[in-house]
């Protein structure tokens, strides 16, 4: 071990290479008034490697087993090779499949609240004849899903029902523009949740888990796949304006490492906080060395995910302060688009769903491959769609946002290429009584509700499931949200009983040990 001349104080690690030495004076010369010296007098690493001149010995340093970063980075071409095959399969996409996918990307239109299914793709005629009349002997049936009472009364639908496409779908009168495009889609009419509550539905429909804690959907599929770009992160949440019950945790990393978590873009204002780069050449020095930093205190401790996961971070957000905001920049489509998509209408909040929509098209055409968009914060709190009163208005107006920029975008993808490799997911966490306590609204219901989806290995034009002649209970071929969650890694060419990762003494999964893939909606 040799000492620095006398008075440094600085102790210089064997393993620093000449290049090592080379960006240390380079970043000094260039930083000036930021001292590097003065810096590293502060820094825990470096204030542990101070060398004690009286003793003769280096108090914070002791010998540690060879790293698997250390030996990449000393063995002959081994470092070198391994990042060639790396980037290799992540040119080909082949990285992490375990069978051949059907789509490469995911859009998730998140509809939080609880759409209500007997009012949009599940007509049930029996209500209009039934409309007003006490439930009776019924509450008893309701179960404890969704219990009832029997003074409650059943509700009709307010809208019009007629069939579209050349398979002959229903759709409500609410959604025009997507009844367009039911020969793409996938209807499954039942579907059924755990309990009726906003958090844990929305902790359930994104984590496959009631409580906090566990990795989303999002963050299960870049684990699996990655991203396809290098510049933009894997999983992107374009937030509409709000949190939904279950707050960040429904978009959260859990025990992944850090670099799975989503990325928030937002409608209004700047999209992300920080995006535009400071003073360029003093912002990559500074940044080069904390990444110095940070790679010679990985190696004192061997694998470290939290430490490589702050690397990989520091680099992502460097790269994407020129990406994003050329991704984002929707001057570049055109006049057209612009009005397909609603960006042109009136209403603010269609203006607003409208753009980040488009925003999911361009981020999926470079590659990310997982977007979801959340709903405009119209009506309650615990979700756009929550109307346990008013619903005709507030329905209403929740499918005038969503409506056309979903349209447009199956639209957008189709016309360039995109749709048969997209995996679009329109769903919320669940549906809405056929019956009412006040006449106006509709309340929580899990025992059966409508999702779909279209895209890449989807059978278009096609009905799974059924629920009873009122809308109360799925009684034809149940979806529970694992299910739907085996079907989505399927379809993305990954085994949701083989993507696993090991974690508290177990190999745990999305789906955990339920799930069934549902081999009816696939092409």
């Amino acid at each position: 071990m040799s000492k620095e001349p006398s008075g440094s104080g600085l102790w210089s690690p064997p393993s620093q290479t000449a290049a090592d030495r080379r960006l240390r004076q380079r970043l000094t010369e260039e930083l000036g008034a930021w001292s590097l010296s003065a810096y590293a007098e502060r820094s825990q690493w470096w204030g542990l490697m101070r060398y004690n001149h009286e003793s003769g010995s280096c108090p914070g340093r002791r010998r540690i087993p060879v790293s698997r970063r250390h030996m990449l980075s000393t063995a002959s071409v081994g470092f070198g090779l391994t990042a060639f095959s790396t980037l290799a399969a992540e040119e080909t996409g082949a990285r992490g499949f375990h069978f051949a996918p059907k789509c490469r990307n995911v859009i998730f239109c998140f509809m939080p609240g609880g759409v209500s299914h007997v009012d949009s793709f599940d007509p049930k005629p029996v209500l209009t004849r039934h409309d007003g009349q006490q439930m009776g002997d019924w509450a008893a049936r309701a179960g404890k899903k969704s219990p009832a009472t029997p003074g409650r009364t059943w509700k009709k639908c307010p809208w019009t029902f007629d069939n579209y496409g050349e398979s002959g779908i229903p759709v409500s009168s609410l959604f025009p523009h997507i009844s367009k495009h039911v020969d793409d889609l996938a209807l499954i009419r039942s579907m059924v949740a755990e309990l009726p509550l906003h958090a844990a539905g929305n902790l359930f429909l994104h984590s496959g888990r009631l409580r906090a804690g566990s990795p989303s959907l999002g963050s299960w599929i870049t684990y699996g796949l990655g991203s396809e770009s290098n510049n933009l992160p894997g999983y992107v949440l374009l937030n509409s304006g709000s949190v939904p019950p279950g707050g960040k945790e429904n978009f959260a990393n859990g025990y992944l490492p850090a670099s799975y978590q989503a990325t928030s873009i937002r409608a209004e204002g700047e999209p992300l906080r920080n995006i535009a780069p400071a003073r360029d050449r003093q912002q990559r020095s500074k940044l080069e060395w904390l990444l110095l930093q940070d790679r010679q205190f990985a190696e004192t401790l061997g694998a470290n995910a939290d430490i490589d996961s702050a690397i990989r971070n520091y680099e992502m957000a460097f790269r994407m302060q020129s990406a994003v905001p050329d991704t984002l920049d929707l001057g570049q489509e055109t006049a057209q688009t612009h009005k397909m998509y609603g960006l042109d209408a009136e209403d603010r909040d269609l203006r607003l769903y409208g753009m980040q929509c488009l925003r999911a098209r361009r981020l999926i055409e470079s590659g990310v491959r997982f977007v979801e968009i959340t709903a405009n914060p119209i009506g309650l709190d615990n979700g756009s769609w929550d109307q346990h009163a008013n619903l005709k208005p507030h329905h209403e107006k929740n499918a005038l946002v969503t409506d056309q920029p979903i349209a447009a975008l199956i639209s957008d993808l189709k016309q360039r290429g995109l749709f048969d490799e997209t995996l679009i997911l329109w769903a919320g966490e669940m549906g809405r009584t056929p019956h009412t306590g006040n006449g106006h609204g509709r309340d929580h219901h899990t025992s059966g509700f409508s999702v779909w989806l279209a895209g890449g290995g989807v059978r278009g034009g096609t009905i799974y499931g059924a629920t009873d002649e009122l809308g109360m209970h799925a009684v034809e071929a149940p979806v529970s949200m694992h299910d739907l969650h085996a079907t989505i890694l399927h379809l993305m060419g990954l085994d949701h009983e083989r993507l696993t990762v090991r974690y508290g003494g177990r190999d745990m999964r999305l789906t955990d040990v339920h799930g069934h893939v549902v081999h009816g909606i696939l092409s």
